[in-house]
């Protein structure tokens, strides 16, 4: 008996003639999250993918997965030929191990008889596994509506049996919806934004903005401990980090302060779209929740997407505060977004900053400053990262 880990995939069952291409991407950042691990093979068989490695290491080899999207399940199995007494074998090694681990007492077992020319048909099949079980360890009994564990039996190519599957986060491989660049601060929202969609499988760079010497050295420090927890799940991350302290300057003496955090959000979106332009990147992202601060109102996110061509990508528009943190306790970044260090978005802060802006008057505040000299300016002594 083989063992090796099954892979299940999520949306990716159903892209029909574009099934392939996924498949492919997925195995390719399923050999770069295990890679330094080791493995003798990847290969498909019949709607999933497996994966034959030593057994001692699939902890690892799943926690490196769990990360990979795409993934819906995994679940370590026993790969056996399509003979009723290697199965049979097989089916009460799984139950002896899940018994020691787990000390059961009823189960249900569960065929998909992919091959059709198996002779048995599922749901006889599962039936005469129920009995062999149950005739080898008198401490169990059947439950078909809330076993303490269900017995998988796929029967392919080959056999497989198991009885745990490990959730993934699902969702798409990464590279096959485009290129986005996240505006990624050290607060808790934009790392959650990143991996939200990452999770629709877009490749993801990143743009810092700080305030230097305004804001520490150290604020940018965490910003980068953040994209690194972030390509954990999006594989690496190029990280452009750009100093807007002059722009900020320029606003805060000739602007009325209560546009401050609007201009220089503006700001913010016009050098990331030169970036992404130049870099080929589709879209910018944001951590931005409707209401969440003064920026964020309709009337301000309006202004904000004028000042751009670009889609703006808003995965946590509808969400409040308390989704938000789940999720990023969920993917380990908020220990990190909760560290006191300062960013940018707090040098010059008004102190009753405008909520419902007009685009006139912000257009008419812009007039005043050499917009075009500050971004290029601002992008010309940025510093460029990769994180891994």
């Amino acid at each position: 008996m083989d063992k090796v880990l099954s892979v299940s995939l999520g949306e990716i069952a159903l892209k029909g003639l574009n099934r392939k291409y996924f498949e492919d991407q997925l195995i390719k950042h399923i050999r770069r999250a295990i890679k330094d691990i080791g493995f003798e093979k990847i290969y498909k068989e019949q709607g999933k993918i497996y994966i034959q490695a030593e057994e001692q290491f699939f902890p690892q080899m799943i926690n490196r997965l769990r990360k990979v999207f795409g993934l819906v399940y995994i679940s370590p199995c026993i790969k056996v030929e399509k003979d009723v007494d290697e199965i049979e074998n097989a089916v009460l090694e799984a139950v002896k191990e899940k018994i020691e681990a787990e000390k059961i007492k009823t189960f249900k077992v569960d065929t998909n008889r992919a091959d059709k020319n198996f002779p048995i048909k599922s749901p006889d099949f599962s039936r005469q596994m129920g009995g062999v079980i149950l005739k080898a360890f008198n401490e169990l009994s059947v439950d078909v509506h809330t076993p303490d564990t269900l017995v998988y039996i796929d029967i392919k190519q080959n056999t497989y049996i198991y009885t745990d599957k490990i959730k993934g986060h699902g969702g798409m491989p990464i590279g096959t919806n485009g290129k986005g660049l996240l505006l990624l601060s050290g607060g808790i929202d934009s790392p959650v934004a990143g991996f939200l969609m990452a999770k629709r499988g877009v490749e993801i760079s990143a743009v810092h903005y700080h305030s230097y010497p305004f804001t520490s050295e150290r604020a940018e420090e965490k910003v980068k401990d953040l994209a690194g927890i972030l390509s954990r799940y999006t594989g690496k991350i190029t990280m452009y980090s750009v100093n807007i302290l002059e722009i900020q300057k320029e606003i805060n003496a000739k602007c009325p302060e209560k546009e401050m955090t609007i201009l220089s959000r503006r700001f913010m979106m016009r050098i990331a779209e030169k970036i992404a332009e130049k870099q080929n990147i589709n879209a910018l992202i944001t951590g931005e929740s409707l209401g969440q601060v003064a920026s964020q109102t309709i009337e301000g996110i309006s202004v904000t997407n004028a000042a751009v061509k670009l889609p703006i990508l808003r995965p946590l528009v509808g969400l409040d505060k308390v989704d938000i943190i789940e999720i990023a306790k969920d993917i380990e970044t908020f220990e990190t977004s909760t560290l006191p260090f300062e960013d940018c978005c707090t040098v010059f802060l008004p102190k009753h900053p405008v909520t419902k802006p007009r685009i006139e008057d912000i257009e008419k505040s812009e007039e005043v400053l050499d917009v075009e000299y500050l971004i290029e300016n601002a992008i010309e002594n940025m510093k460029v990262t990769t994180i891994e």
